[in-house]
């Protein structure tokens, strides 16, 4: 069994001996490299090549959502097979969705259990976008201030939702009806829960919740889970 190769780039020694520490007890997760800012993790990543680049948003010399769209796109046009987990203290909505914005995979906050990191590591390396339940429910609250069309014209429509060119894409949104059942486990998707763990949940096969995910990208017209996730969390879909 081929083990889940990880590389850190966090500037405070102490976080980063910590989550190498807590990554090394398992025996399916391998620690490739390390760095303390954006310059020498890009470098890292470039060489190494892992399976996950575990990556701070406040580094020194550089942003992480930055970073992280520099990695996505360090295969000469082609996105990196490298995915990454954005690990930080923001908790604010703009920060998720610009790191999403730019190629995150998963987004976790630093007081994360060990447990749930683990989870995240595993939900990631799967192809899978696992979104902190404290962030998801922020962004949820924040979607539901329905705030004036003055601020929702400052935001930047194609950093909240990926892949969209036009604003009847994002409004066409509220055109498609999802079932019950597909609210529920697109709530979950956005709690960042495997489909294990929504069939657990729901009481219901993982073949049912894959088919369920199917029809949920299919009408928000999404290309995988994360940009359904945030699709939801912008619209208000669910909460």
């Amino acid at each position: 069994m081929s083990k889940i190769r990880i590389a850190l780039i966090e500037d405070h020694d102490l976080t980063r001996v910590g989550i190498r520490t807590a990554l090394l007890q398992r025996e399916e997760i391998e620690v490739v490299g390390e760095a303390a800012n954006a310059v020498e993790g890009l470098k890292m990543l470039k060489k190494l090549q892992p399976d996950i680049a575990i990556v701070d948003i406040g580094l020194p010399d550089k942003d992480g959502i930055e970073l992280t769209r520099e990695v996505k796109l360090a295969g000469g046009g082609e996105e990196s097979a490298t995915k990454v987990l954005i690990l930080t203290l923001r908790d604010n909505k703009e920060a998720v969705l610009a790191a999403f914005a730019a190629g995150a995979d998963s987004y976790c906050m630093k007081d994360i259990k060990f447990e749930n990191l683990l989870e995240a590591v595993r939900v990631t390396y799967n192809g899978n976008a696992w979104i902190d339940p404290a962030i998801a429910r922020i962004v949820l609250q924040q979607a539901q201030q329905n705030p004036p069309k003055s601020e929702l014209a400052s935001l930047d429509t194609k950093s909240v939702i990926p892949n969209s060119d036009s604003i009847e894409t994002q409004e066409g949104i509220e055109l498609y009806t999802l079932t019950e059942r597909e609210l529920e486990v697109l709530q979950l998707i956005v709690e960042g829960c495997s489909n294990a763990i929504i069939a657990e949940r729901l009481y219901i096969t993982v073949g049912t919740v894959k088919t369920h995910v199917r029809n949920i990208l299919n009408k928000l017209c999404a290309d995988d889970r994360t940009q359904a996730a945030v699709r939801a969390l912008r619209s208000g879909l669910v909460g």
